[in-house]
């Protein structure tokens, strides 16, 4: 029988050659978490090479992410369609195997990691989803739902604020099937982190609530097998095993120090680890007894097996469920969402409600919510004035997971990965709001789930100087065009009740990316609509008020200023201007070229652009020779309608920039 010891280093080995073929990388985790990996996935992690997708999966993290080869080197060799070819390729263009772990390259990787503290956060959320589900779900003598969230975290995590943020809550909230593995090494790409990080990181998640295995070898097998036993003995709090593990473990002259954290080995020293490991096998060679001690197909194939069978008791006692259960693990809608949501817009117009855009969310949120099962809402302490409680929000607790809402406190960084994690989980629509300002904590995440195209929904309100009296520190000015300019995000900006829950109806049913929602403090006018405009709402940019003849002049206006844009057009009669309301660019500009030349004609270049935030955003559809009544300074604190006539918000400016253009 092929020990643990050599089964480990063949993660050490082909870890360090792969960096080596490279050229770049780090080979010092993946040889210090190999003794701790094999433990994990050969005697506990239910997982199933054949089907990446299993829904009742136990899902693995590798947070500290730069030790990617670790997870690659673990999915080649349980049996996952990742070649010794794929792993040659590792850190070059197109390949499987990219120079951190990327959501959707290979088969396995639960989530994209690198950003460090990221992953931690995500699998705070997967392990929510988890517990919200099986109590969702679950029914006596039938535990569909029953997995663990297993995540290897470093230093570097741990000196992340986020990790401070989501381990907290994790809990407070009794994740009991999360695991966390501390490779405590001592080690980060400065060297000895004495110098720089000194926390009682055990008294620390003690603190949390967390169950805390201390003082862990991270290379004997036994130690670690006796603290993950009882670590799933506990389902009542997450639980920290604190692993002490030698970075670069094997390496004669490299071991132990920050020379092999982030740095190919070199061939002499490979040579020499080879020999000290007793590895007396070629570059990326494995050898048929250590695949067939790695090998999971079977193990895993049988453990999908044995789910399948109770499920499919399951499905009898509860078909309801069952079908249920399938159709949101698969991603699908319900059925009569789309014309349910579509009549809820068309009486949206026929209202003519003035309200703010953010209780038009709320309203719409009133009326999704009930078809919706799936969406799974929260804030970060703001939900008085974020609006995202609805009629049916139930909070989710420890003691009862059966809710649909989180109350994430002042966490909007945690919040906003903690969404990623509860997407890439499936079985939910996440959504959760702050003030805009505030969106700035949560940015990376925001554009992690940009990278990971992943359906989950920021809701954002106060969402510029018209929040008033706050001042500065809260009025956002550049934060709307950073969310435009991030690849694969869609970001609606609704001028009134209409727009709002054709926002919400179109990032509900977005499978592909996620979407930001930015809605105003500040009562907004209704718009009056044709049918033909109502529909053409979703294609982001439309005309909401047509001139005769072709316009000597186009406005653009998005949100609270699509009203001022109104009013001032209304005042031109010399002229023939036509106002397009673009509550989402990107979407807009998705549209076939047709429709775009039909709402903005390439020969009209008279335009103005109205948006009380940072104006550069603008000049993509304005050109050099337009006009944008905009922002390029920062607010001021003082009540709404002052701030607006101090920055120039008012229709006589907008009057002038028109006539300054014809």
């Amino acid at each position: 029988m092929t020990s643990r010891t050599e089964l480990a280093n063949a993660i050490r080995a082909l870890s360090m050659d792969a960096v080596q073929k490279a050229k770049s990388g780090h080979p010092g985790a993946p040889m210090g978490m190999a003794d701790i990996a094999e433990v994990l996935w050969n005697d506990y992690l239910q997982h199933n090479p054949n089907n990446p997708e299993w829904a009742d999966r136990d899902r693995f993290i590798l947070s500290n992410g730069h030790g990617s080869m670790l997870i690659y080197s673990l999915l080649h060799l349980t049996g996952y369609e990742l070649s010794i070819d794929d792993l040659k390729s590792f850190r070059q263009l197109h390949s499987k195997t990219p120079g951190h772990p990327e959501y959707g390259y290979a088969p396995g990787i639960e989530t994209t990691t690198g950003p460090l503290g990221q992953g931690i956060a995500n699998g705070v959320g997967m392990a929510v989803a988890e517990k919200v589900l099986a109590a969702q779900f679950n029914r006596k003598g039938h535990d569909i739902v029953d997995h663990n969230t297993y995540v290897f975290m470093g230093d570097g995590c741990m000196m992340e604020g986020i990790s401070h943020e989501v381990c907290s809550l994790a809990g407070t909230l009794g994740l009991g099937k999360l695991v966390a593995f501390y490779d405590d090494n001592g080690i980060s790409i400065d060297g000895d982190v004495d110098g720089w990080f000194t926390d009682d990181t055990a008294a620390r998640f003690e603190s949390y609530g967390w169950q805390v295995i201390r003082h862990v070898d991270g290379h004997d097998s036994e130690e670690i097998k006796m603290a993950i036993d009882t670590a799933r003995a506990n389902i009542e709090q997450p639980t920290l095993i604190c692993c002490k593990t030698i970075i670069g473990f094997g390496s004669p002259n490299k071991e132990g120090k920050e020379d092999c954290h982030g740095a190919p080995l070199g061939d002499d020293e490979i040579a020499l680890t080879r020999a000290r490991l007793g590895w007396t096998h070629g570059p990326f060679e494995i050898p048929a007894n250590v695949y067939e001690g790695w090998s999971a197909k079977a193990k895993g194939a049988a453990a999908e097996q044995s789910w399948n069978d109770k499920f499919a008791a399951y499905a009898v006692a509860y078909p309801e469920l069952a079908a249920e259960f399938e159709r949101r693990m698969k991603g699908e809608l319900p059925a009569d969402f789309s014309v349910k949501a579509a009549a809820y817009i068309t009486e949206c117009q026929t209202r003519g409600d003035t309200i703010a855009s953010r209780k038009a969310s709320q309203n719409t949120l009133n009326t999704f919510g009930p078809l919706l099962p799936e969406l799974l809402g929260g804030s970060a302490d703001l939900a008085g004035s974020n609006l995202t409680l609805w009629s049916g929000a139930n909070g989710i607790s420890a003691e009862d997971a059966s809710g649909n809402y989180l109350f994430y406190g002042v966490r909007e960084f945690g919040m906003s990965a903690m969404m990623n994690g509860l997407a890439l989980h499936k079985g939910f629509i996440p959504y959760g709001a702050t003030f805009l300002m505030f969106m700035e904590y949560a940015r990376n995440a925001v554009r992690m789930a940009s990278l990971m195209k992943q359906r989950a929904i920021f809701v954002y309100t106060h969402d510029s100087i018209g929040l008033g009296e706050d001042g500065p520190t809260h009025q956002p000015v550049e934060q709307v065009a950073s969310l435009r300019n991030t690849p694969n995000l869609e970001t609606w900006r609704p001028c009134d009740t209409v727009e709002s829950a054709v926002a919400w109806k179109s990032a509900v049913e977005r499978a592909d990316g996620p979407s930001a929602l930015v809605f105003s403090r500040q009562n907004l006018p209704h718009q009056q609509r044709t049918a033909e405009q109502v529909a053409n709402v979703a294609r982001g940019g439309y005309i909401l008020k047509e001139c005769a003849g072709t316009p000597d002049v186009i406005v653009i206006a998005t949100g609270s200023e699509v009203g001022l844009a109104m009013d001032a057009a209304a005042q031109i009669a010399d002229k023939a201007v036509r106002v397009v309301s673009m509550p989402c660019a990107e979407v807009f500009c998705k549209q076939d070229a047709q429709y775009i030349e039909s709402v903005l004609p390439a020969a009209v270049t008279a335009r103005v652009a109205v948006e009380a935030l940072h104006k550069d955003y603008w000049y993509k559809f304005v050109g050099l020779q337009g006009v944008i009544v905009g922002m390029d300074t920062f607010g001021e604190s003082a009540p709404a309608a002052d701030l607006m006539a101090h920055f120039g918000f008012t229709r006589d400016k907008v009057v002038n920039s028109i006539n300054s253009l014809v």
